[in-house]
């Protein structure tokens, strides 16, 4: 497989294949980058199938780690249609996946755009939940959130900015065919959480049998590796 390190707009990238004439976006998740291992599997199984994949580095993260600044939604959300811009002007039609938060920025950035296909493995479907569900480990109330700004802890930091950007940015629209893979035991992503979204957009939910939210070991990426596998076309 063909594989090209680039900068788009000056953020580290890879493409992954050769041309083709259809793109296949990947964000990665938290504390990943853009060679995840979820990308790798998901890179091999494309390429076979008559797609490219294009992976970048968030913000914060991989070849980025050391940028100054906070994980901030509406940069991901800028850079995710950077990406975009990057496919179609190039004649590609698009297809998305998301690995847990980056499914998440995907979903805001893409609700409107021509998107063919997406695929989410343990996506994050609910964020104000999960910020909610933080707050009350943090046994913190709302205005005490709002007037503390920052809330150090020992799961994840709480930033008062990104909660309002995610409570005034409800997921409220998802028109494109959409396939997902949840891990049975994943602690981040409730159940019901996912279930709801994928019966309110009409997704196609798999479970994977003593699955986690980390798809990580060698049986757990084989399962991923199949599934894409199986509903690429």
């Amino acid at each position: 497989m063909n594989i090209n390190n680039i900068r788009i707009d000056g953020i580290p990238a890879v493409l992954w294949g050769d041309p083709c004439g259809r793109m296949i976006i990947a964000a990665h998740g938290r504390h990943s980058s853009k060679t995840d291992d979820c990308i790798r599997v998901l890179a091999e199984q494309a390429t076979a199938k008559g797609y490219r994949v294009l992976s970048f580095d968030l913000p914060k993260h991989g070849e980025r780690a050391n940028e100054s600044g906070l994980l901030m939604p509406d940069e991901c959300v800028r850079e995710l249609k950077t990406m975009y811009s990057f496919a179609v002007n190039r004649g590609d039609k698009v297809s998305v996946f998301g690995c847990s938060i980056g499914a998440y920025f995907e979903l805001l950035a893409f609700e409107d755009m021509e998107i063919e296909r997406a695929w989410f493995l343990s996506p994050v479907t609910d964020m104000e939940r999960i910020i909610r569900d933080l707050m009350q480990y943090c046994r913190i109330t709302e205005e005490e959130f709002r007037t503390r700004v920052w809330v150090d802890n020992d799961i994840e930091p709480l930033y008062y900015p990104y909660y309002e950007y995610v409570v005034s940015h409800p997921i409220k629209k998802w028109n494109h065919k959409t396939f997902i893979l949840r891990g049975e035991n994943d602690t981040l992503c409730q159940y019901g959480c996912v279930l709801d979204f994928a019966e309110s957009f009409g997704c196609f939910l798999t479970v994977q049998q003593g699955g986690e939210h980390w798809f990580h070991t060698d049986s757990q990426l084989a399962f991923f590796g199949n599934w894409i596998g199986e509903i690429l076309d």
